[in-house]
């Protein structure tokens, strides 16, 4: 690559200070060959392992009621709420999240488009759309413009002011993890833009409106309609419902945070989207997020999220193509020297906890990450530069 420096309206940073402009939108057109081999060769074999995938959702789905129907007895209750748990993630990473992203709308089924789904989360699906697929997708990382880092109450950056709630915000993620779809749905609201008068207290009411009536119906559904089909085991099949829920919702919270927060991921300022070009907004992308290493039941289970940077690259793309493309991406960072952010998912957990837990100070201090760099940082970062998450100044 050339040693030549960006000369762009985005500023260089340290990670990408020896690519040139020329570089840069190389790396920009590979990526983009990429995509359009893939997408160019999507068929049958892609639609039957997303109606495999449906089908089993909902074959587990209906064997763990079943089950729980039964629930005072112990195998049951067990069998039964397993089954479930891993139904409603399934439902919720693997078909939900890739459903609404529009990966399967190419096949022109209506029974799984983006514009009819309507998943099994507190989060109604164009809300979702909206804050996750538009929001969070165009402002990748950037401060101030990207609710998801943070989630409008955690400090995971050390740029991120810090103010007094945060010393809480430790205790503040279990209940978060605990009850994830629910926090999700209400910080879709955008109810900090209601407070400091960026967003009129009526859009938002009718907004908590239709949320009450998605969160009614589910409680409904999980809390007293499938408790009481099982007569005198409905406590326990309450339970067990519950259970489920809440596996979900930790497991949803643990994949999601690995995916933008580990040290490693970058964040930018909105300065650096100043004249953004494509090859620049893919470089945005790869730094910004982080991959998880493990079997393809591991990758199934996580929705393919564990392809975290694959999938900020082709959003799109659907979600089993994903192990297929990221050695192509990973020899491409090689190739351009640049980081490719990966480890073990108890591993960039485990990161992720420790800088929730230490950003709760004011300041902050360096966490080791799971960054396979070739040597690319060259020079010292200039002013705007990227700032890896967990690392700042005491």
């Amino acid at each position: 690559m050339s040693n030549t420096t960006l000369t762009t309206t985005t500023e260089t940073t340290e990670t990408t200070a020896h690519l040139s402009d020329a570089d840069v939108e190389a790396l920009g057109a590979e990526l983009d060959a990429i995509r359009a081999e893939v997408m160019d060769d999507l068929g049958d074999d892609d639609a039957r392992y997303i109606r495999r995938v449906i089908a089993w959702q909902r074959g587990l789905d209906a064997a763990g009621r079943g089950m729980l129907q039964f629930s005072l007895l112990p195998p049951a209750w067990l069998g039964g709420t397993a089954a479930l748990s891993v139904a409603k993630i399934l439902e919720n990473m693997e078909i939900g999240h890739n459903v609404l992203h529009g990966q399967w709308d190419w096949m022109h089924d209506p029974e799984i488009h983006s514009s009819t789904w309507e998943w099994d989360s507190a989060s109604s699906a164009e809300g979702w759309k909206y804050s996750h697929n538009y929001v969070h997708h165009t402002y990748t990382n950037v401060l101030g413009k990207d609710r998801d880092l943070g989630y409008a109450v955690f400090r995971v950056d050390p740029e991120q002011p810090w103010k007094p709630w945060h010393l809480l915000q430790p205790l503040m993620n279990i209940g978060l993890a605990a009850g994830f779809e629910y926090g999700i749905a209400i910080y879709d609201i955008e109810l900090e833009e209601v407070i400091a008068g960026r967003k009129p207290w009526a859009q938002a009411k009718d907004e908590l409106g239709g949320l009450w009536r998605k969160i009614r119906g589910q409680l409904l559904k999980d809390y007293i309609g499938f408790p009481l089909l099982s007569g005198m085991a409905a406590p326990t099949t309450l339970l067990g419902n519950l259970t489920a829920n809440i596996t979900r919702n930790v497991w949803s919270h643990a994949v999601i945070f690995c995916g933008h927060f580990p040290a490693g991921a970058e964040t930018f300022t909105e300065e650096q989207l100043d004249g953004e070009s494509r090859g620049q907004w893919y470089l945005r992308q790869m730094l910004g997020s982080a991959n998880l290493d493990g079997s393809p039941l591991m990758h199934l289970m996580t929705g393919n999220l564990s392809h975290q940077i694959e999938h900020h690259l082709f959003p799109d793309m659907p979600s089993n193509r994903y192990a297929q493309v990221a050695p192509k991406v990973r020899d491409l960072c090689e190739r351009y020297g640049l980081p490719y952010t990966s480890g073990p998912l108890h591993k960039q957990y485990a990161n992720v906890l420790a800088t929730i837990a230490r950003l709760a100070l004011p300041g902050g201090t360096a966490v080791d990450g799971n960054r396979e760099d070739p040597g690319a940082a060259s020079s010292g970062p200039r002013d705007g530069a990227h700032t890896p998450i967990g690392v700042g100044a005491a």
